[in-house]
């Protein structure tokens, strides 16, 4: 067994150090990141057939800062629901990385690609800036100082509870937080993978979408740093999970990919991509602990997947 994160979740036993561990979560502090997957997955959108302009989107996990609605926002929606467990976005922050946005949308600045973010997926076979999804006049009308201002002061007055542009909501458990059936696009960026109630994870997302409305998720099922392999966190026993979750506020659900596949399906959404990342150098299936022993040999090797599916409407 990986001795350190066994060390790590005992520390989170001692009173502080979880109030410690909840402060940041990192990964979206960068405006060029956030503009780099928003614009992922508005791309991967256009390939489906998808509405490249959703007017309501909601983001599930956006930790450390609002980027990637924000730069939704500047894209043209009118509407950005952003659901965390914790208050993590402050507004120095996201000030800071709204006028870093609004620069990259201003140049029509390439998409930063795997050299500078070598684990950001999916990837793209180009990244220049997508002007057929984003054209002249969509931009000039995206740009105009109205709606800019209308953002700047949604942002001024997250966590107020005023109905503005920006509605940040802490916690999102209840899925009467929004009104059913009013939301355009429901988006994550390796998130997924550390909601514990995925089930009911899925069932939200369909009670808020429109008919037609779609989800777009990035799923990391690695370790996370949990294990030497990228893989191991599957090679531990439920009572040896447990003591390396400790306390930690937010951790694993261990869950493979096939299960996100079979909750979309039960949900009554018809996936239209799966963009899975295979990596063959992790552990082996005689490794793995007798609570995932019959894990498929494709889970077993699939260590990410971007994944979109849309709300099919029900027949009666």
């Amino acid at each position: 067994m990986y001795v350190k994160p066994v060390l790590k979740g005992i520390a989170t036993l001692v009173p502080g150090v979880k109030k410690l561990a909840t402060k940041r979560t990192g990964g979206t502090d960068s405006a060029r990141y956030c503009y780099s997957v928003l614009l992922r997955h508005l791309l991967i959108a256009y390939e489906n057939g998808l509405s490249v302009q959703p007017q309501i989107v909601a983001e599930i996990g956006p930790g450390d800062s609002l980027g990637i609605g924000l730069a939704a926002l500047i894209a043209g929606a009118e509407k950005y629901y952003a659901f965390d467990v914790f208050k993590y976005a402050q507004y120095e922050r996201n000030a800071r990385i709204f006028d870093e946005l609004l620069a990259l949308f201003e140049k029509k600045e390439n998409i930063p690609d795997e050299t500078e973010f070598p684990q950001l997926k999916p990837r793209l076979q180009s990244y220049g800036f997508p002007a057929h999804i984003l054209t002249a006049p969509r931009l000039t009308e995206c740009l105009k100082n109205e709606r800019i201002k209308a953002i700047r002061k949604s942002l001024k007055g997250i966590g107020a509870g005023e109905e503005t542009l920006i509605q940040y909501i802490v916690p999102w458990y209840d899925s009467a937080v929004i009104a059913e059936a009013s939301v355009d696009m429901v988006f994550s960026q390796a998130v997924l993978e550390h909601v514990d109630d995925l089930e009911k994870a899925y069932e939200k997302q369909h009670h808020w979408l429109k008919p037609n409305g779609f989800v777009s998720h990035q799923i990391d099922f690695k370790c996370h740093g949990l294990a030497k392999e990228w893989n191991g966190h599957w090679s531990y026993t439920n009572f040896a999970w447990k003591i390396i979750k400790g306390n930690r506020p937010y951790s694993l659900n261990r869950q493979p990919h096939s299960v996100h596949i079979e909750l979309l399906r039960k949900n009554n959404f018809r996936i239209l991509c799966d963009l899975k990342t295979e990596n063959r150098e992790g552990i082996r299936r005689e490794q793995l602990a007798p609570e995932f022993r019959n894990i498929s040999s494709d889970d077993l090797v699939c260590s990410g997947s971007f994944i979109q599916a849309v709300k099919a409407v029900r027949a009666f």
